[in-house]
């Protein structure tokens, strides 16, 4: 059985955060003006994804998913702040 998304990020603390800005990434603009008042994800495209990457719309992201997901983020999120760091560097010795 695979192992559900709530265990697979209890054991790696090093995701939390990560999980918790892409939460508030994926959800929709004013979600605090809208019941259930909680950052979830627009329904349609959970579904899209769940069918883009299981091939069923109803599929449950499996717990390894989301980790590698979480971890793919964080490192994209570094590589693009390195850039940004050297573009900086460079621009300024230019200067």
């Amino acid at each position: 059985m695979p192992e559900t998304m709530f265990a697979a990020l209890v054991r790696r603390p090093s995701l939390w955060i990560v999980a918790v800005v892409q939460v508030f990434r994926l959800a929709p603009n004013g979600w605090w003006r809208r019941v259930p008042f909680l950052p979830l994800p627009d329904k349609r495209y959970m579904r899209f994804r769940m069918e883009t990457q299981y091939g069923d719309a109803m599929h449950r992201p499996e717990g390894n998913d989301v980790v590698t997901y979480l971890s793919w983020c964080r490192a994209y999120r570094r590589e693009v702040r390195s850039r940004r760091k050297d573009e900086l560097s460079r621009s300024r010795a230019r200067a």
